[in-house]
């Protein structure tokens, strides 16, 4: 058996010691910062969800859109048809809370659950010898975010519903 010196025991138990209150630090700073909470909160997730209804009368789609999720979101509106009918497709808003943004026609209005936009008239111009053609509704809806200033604002990168309808 191996005899330990004085001085090797002295040198290993000032290690150890060293070793212990270099992480004592770390230890204290977790056991002095405990907090208590009470009380309780009910946490929802929900999700928006967004349907479109159209009607096709007389060469116009009569669009609207209903929020059937639970948040209030922001919806817009695009028709798509044939390359030769796109440009005959023509946006009609009779009370002014669509606004045309590029490509989409957005509600100006963040849409509460449960709530319908007011109607949007696509109409659609072609010749009478055109008889078959389809004209696809795409609708989008994005959930709503607030600035600084609690006002209500869109972003587009963040789809959260989108769905298409078509017909002649």
């Amino acid at each position: 058996m191996r005899k330990f010196s004085k001085k090797n025991l002295c040198l290993a138990a000032t290690a150890l010691v060293l070793t212990a209150g270099i992480s004592a630090g770390t230890a204290m700073a977790y056991f002095t910062t405990y907090a208590e909470a009470s009380g309780s909160l009910k946490l929802e997730m929900g999700f928006t969800e967004t349907v479109p209804s159209e009607e096709f009368i007389d060469k116009t789609k009569h669009v609207t859109i209903k929020n059937t999720g639970d948040y209030d979101c922001f919806v817009r509106v695009k028709a798509l048809a044939g390359e030769k009918y796109q440009e005959g497709l023509v946006y009609n808003d009779p009370e002014g809370k669509w606004n045309p943004d590029g490509e989409y026609y957005v509600y100006k209005e963040p849409l509460a659950p449960g709530e319908t936009t007011s109607e949007l008239n696509i109409k659609i111009n072609c010749k009478a010898t055109d008889a078959n053609f389809n004209v696809i509704v795409v609708q989008e809806s994005t959930k709503v975010l607030y600035d600084e200033n609690n006002k209500p604002y869109e972003d587009w990168s963040q789809i959260a519903d989108t769905s298409e309808t078509t017909g002649e």
